[in-house]
């Protein structure tokens, strides 16, 4: 589908002008390998199409100033076709100079939020998270509607800041999942089995919720819209080939989402309770393993490709 919309979207030859220089950025890069992957095939996609031209390319790897750079770079291809650079900082504001940014990559991570909505967190506040850890479950619409601002807020700051660093005709790919959202509830039981036997206080778990939100088509739609500094070339729920889904694998599919919330749950509940927690959670495999087969043929990974006007 990337490779679709560079062929069909992207007009370098009035981008560059008299430059043979191509930018290229991956917000949310992590540590690989996927990132690799992806940077490669944008930059033989636009190789391929524009094979007559003699092309440089300048990659940027960008996430936040913890991120393991160090690994990612040991890790970088040495066959690769592209010079790399990592650019520590949060994709919510301003990462680079002025229209410098040729194409923009994210991949599952424009779902997480700059930070955990604060009026979950009061007693006082209609939209307090009682006993829960995401909106997941809340029968309280003021939870849902927390996430949902903080989510337009975070969007705004998002493509406020792409809008200037992206070339008029750049392009930008957002990929986000869908249905690990309805996994966080598992999580979130087993951390109230942890305070029904008296072994973890009520109230950090109430102070706790995951700071992810994962939009439909139509939350995206609204904040393009609103920016109005992009246009929609391609949107749509895909179902991505993979065998942790299709084998209904639960135990796995567990594993590699404690290895991305466990930083969390350790910062906040320490690391006995968050090993404990989790473990009990990989436990719950037969019916995380029920809930997987009713739902694994859903559609559950947002597409969208945007146009810099």
């Amino acid at each position: 589908m990337m490779k679709e919309v560079i062929i069909e979207h992207l007009d370098i030859k009035n981008m560059l002008s008299s430059s043979n220089k191509f930018y290229i950025i991956d917000l949310g890069c992590s540590i690989g390998p996927n990132t690799f992957n992806s940077m490669q095939h944008v930059v033989q996609v636009v190789k391929d199409k524009y094979h007559d031209n003699i092309l440089e390319f300048q990659v940027f790897f960008n996430d936040h100033v913890n991120n393991d750079f160090n690994t990612l770079f040991r890790s970088l291809p040495v066959d690769r076709s592209y010079y790399a650079s990592g650019v520590p900082g949060s994709f919510h504001g301003r990462l680079f100079p002025l229209r410098s940014i040729h194409v923009a990559h994210c991949s599952s991570a424009i779902h997480w939020l700059s930070k955990t909505p604060k009026e979950l967190l009061d007693e006082n506040s209609p939209s307090w998270n009682k006993g829960l850890i995401h909106y997941i479950g809340a029968s309280n619409i003021e939870v849902m509607n927390a996430y949902v601002a903080q989510f337009e807020k975070d969007m705004e700051m998002f493509f406020n800041a792409r809008a200037e660093e992206i070339v008029p005709g750049g392009m930008m790919v957002l990929i986000s999942p869908q249905l690990s959202e309805h996994l966080l509830k598992f999580f979130g039981s087993s951390l109230m089995d942890l305070v029904n036997e008296g072994k973890l206080d009520e109230s950090l778990v109430n102070s706790f919720n995951v700071p992810v939100y994962f939009p439909s088509i139509e939350d995206m739609t609204r904040v393009v819209e609103k920016n109005d500094c992009f246009s929609i070339e391609r949107i749509e729920l895909t179902h991505p080939k993979s065998k942790i889904v299709d084998e209904a694998d639960a135990k796995t599919l567990m594993i590699n989402l404690r290895a991305v919330l466990e930083g969390l749950f350790i910062n906040h509940f320490g690391s006995k309770i968050a090993k404990e927690a989790f473990t009990r959670t990989i436990l719950k495999s037969d019916e995380i393993s029920a809930w997987m087969k009713i739902n694994y043929k859903k559609a559950c990974q947002l597409f969208i490709a945007l146009k810099r006007k």
